[in-house]
């Protein structure tokens, strides 16, 4: 065999993985917020870019022909987002120059007038007052409780020292040498300040928050101070030794423990939280109005109008900008025009992809939807996978943070794959209805007759589950619920 220089030709297949490619791979796992929030970045980017200001009708033309048969066509709005939809290029621009010939007869008759005299709006329409905050708050009653000047500088540094929950973890020496004064005018000031609303703030520890709160109804006994000591032991339900340190009886402990769940444990919480977002769901499923032949409704499945970015191209601008512009300016457009295209695309292929394997989950667990959390089907990835011919992959990033509204409530797309657990028949159940009947199973059991693990796999392999005494703990231990001997000790105290 010679040895030399030699030019070979090759033939390979490699896949490359562009920009564009790895941004359209994140847009199907993103959530319809970041997908949203993308898109505004986009329309502020690219000038070729529009927002659809149409009014959220869904065309008729835009049905998935390719859904199964168990559920209707649903109807989507990524129509719109394609050049069908851009006005013809001669149409009559808009003149806006002169406004005195129009009038909108669906605009309110309020103001008008450039002086404001015929204004009718309240002066609260004018502003909107922001909610206090907890230091803000505190800051107020700081001002009504305390006149001398060197009180209110510690008790702002007071304030300025509350964690979240409104505890003081600082020690009172630790504040008084910072501000060079006294240890016991620190803790008086503390003291007039655990009476502040919401009252329990700037304590040490949870027993000293529930003793402050209990003072203040006047619940303090002796008998509950030793239960303030106590709280390890009513951690672990040990009911019996909490009556020997308290000196009660089972039906005052009872009592005294109702109180306790009536308190607040960390009082500073409910402030300075951002309201919770409402959850927009990405798919509608409701019933179809013409039912089957056993009487059940079909589903229809469609896009959330809400959740859909809308935009389109403007190519009259493209072909207007193009006229008399330089090669760079022509490149810069074409580069532009490229990335608007790819943006539109990806939103009408993200769209379609998210409603087949929607459409696909819904048709295998349709017992779930009229039968409830009993009936929930196993699934994993890889059947849905088969069945609208995808890979693992792309129906993981599908079903990441994507939720459908669905007449038992909003549930991720996430929720609907769960392990399957064997039977003694060889049929196979899910584990997330196996949870929900052994939170059943617990929930129904009578305070003499309490079930333990090997009790609760005794009863489901009666009905046919064939599970292991440590996935029974398993599953008991994700749902929160204790142990026999703990639930014992709880349910010996009457409720």
């Amino acid at each position: 065999m010679a040895i030399g220089p030699r030019l070979d030709l090759r033939h390979t297949q490699s896949l490359v993985m562009t920009p564009q490619l790895r941004q359209a791979i994140k847009l199907l796992q993103s959530s319809n917020m970041e997908v949203s929030a993308f898109v505004e970045e986009e329309l502020e980017r690219n000038p070729l870019l529009e927002r659809d200001e149409g009014n959220g009708q869904v065309p008729e033309e835009a049905l998935a022909p390719d859904l199964p048969p168990a559920v209707a066509p649903p109807r989507d709005s990524f129509e719109s987002t394609t050049a069908a939809t851009m006005p013809p290029e001669d149409s009559a621009p808009l003149d806006i120059g002169d406004w005195s010939n129009v009038y909108d007869s669906e605009a309110p008759a309020r103001g008008g007038r450039a002086d404001f005299e015929l204004d009718e709006r309240g002066i609260e329409e004018l502003a909107v007052e922001r909610p206090r905050n907890l230091r803000e708050e505190l800051a107020e009653q700081v001002r009504l409780s305390f006149s001398d000047p060197a009180e209110r500088l510690i008790a702002a540094q007071l304030i300025a020292l509350l964690d979240g929950a409104g505890r003081l973890a600082v020690p009172d020496e630790s504040i008084a040498e910072a501000l060079g004064c006294e240890v016991a005018r620190v803790a008086a000031i503390r003291a007039r300040m655990q009476r502040f609303e919401p009252v329990g703030m700037f304590c040490r520890d949870l027993a000293e928050c529930l003793a402050v709160q209990l003072a203040e109804r006047n619940r303090l006994d002796p008998a509950m101070a030793a239960l303030l000591e106590n709280l390890e032991m009513l951690a672990r339900r040990d009911m019996r030794g909490l009556m020997r340190a308290c000196g009660v009886d089972a039906e005052d402990l009872a009592d005294m423990v109702a109180e306790l769940k009536r308190l607040d444990p960390k009082p500073g919480a409910g402030f300075d939280q951002d309201p919770t977002p409402a959850l927009v769901p990405d798919v509608l499923m409701r019933p179809a109005p013409i039912t089957t032949e056993d009487g059940e409704s079909d589903w229809i499945l469609e896009l959330n109008p809400e959740t859909l970015p809308r935009v389109l191209i403007n190519r009259g601008f493209h072909a207007r900008a193009q006229v008399g512009a330089s090669r760079e300016c022509r490149a810069f457009l074409t580069e532009q025009l490229q990335s608007a295209n790819w943006l539109v695309k990806s939103l009408e292929q993200r769209a379609q992809t998210i409603l087949k394997v929607s459409a696909e989950i819904v048709r295998r667990q349709d017992g779930f939807f009229r039968h409830g959390i009993s009936s929930l089907r196993p699934l994993i990835l890889r059947d849905v996978a088969e069945a609208v011919e995808m890979h693992e992959s792309t129906v993981s990033r599908v079903t990441a943070n994507k939720y459908i509204a669905t007449p038992r409530g909003n549930f991720e797309l996430k929720y609907f794959f769960t392990t399957a657990i064997g039977g003694t028949d060889g049929e196979t159940f899910s584990a997330e209805a196996i949870r929900h009947r052994i939170r059943a199973m617990v929930d129904a059991e009578s305070p003499d007759d309490i079930l333990s693990d090997d009790a609760i796999v005794a009863m489901l392999k009666r009905e046919g589950v064939d599970i292991a005494r440590r996935t029974v703990a398993k599953y008991r231990e994700a749902l929160r619920i204790p142990s026999s001997v703990q639930r014992k000790r709880e349910k010996a105290v009457p409720a």
